[in-house]
């Protein structure tokens, strides 16, 4: 899934898949429902956590 996108991806990145804006995608990094962190003040997204994050909200009962 993603092959096309590196194993870190970036806001921008995040963005798109999600089809949601920057916004949104610094919202759901701030609210903690996505494994992501800092690091030299720019967001760092593993890939494993987006579809983490894809599968939750896809299957949440």
């Amino acid at each position: 899934m993603f092959e096309e996108y590196s194993d870190m991806l970036t806001v921008d990145e995040v963005a798109e898949i999600l089809g949601v804006g920057k916004n949104s995608a610094y919202e759901i990094f701030r609210s903690g429902e996505m494994d992501c962190f800092m690091l030299k003040g720019k967001w760092k997204i593993p890939k494993q956590a987006l579809i983490d994050y894809i599968h939750k909200k896809a299957y949440k009962k």
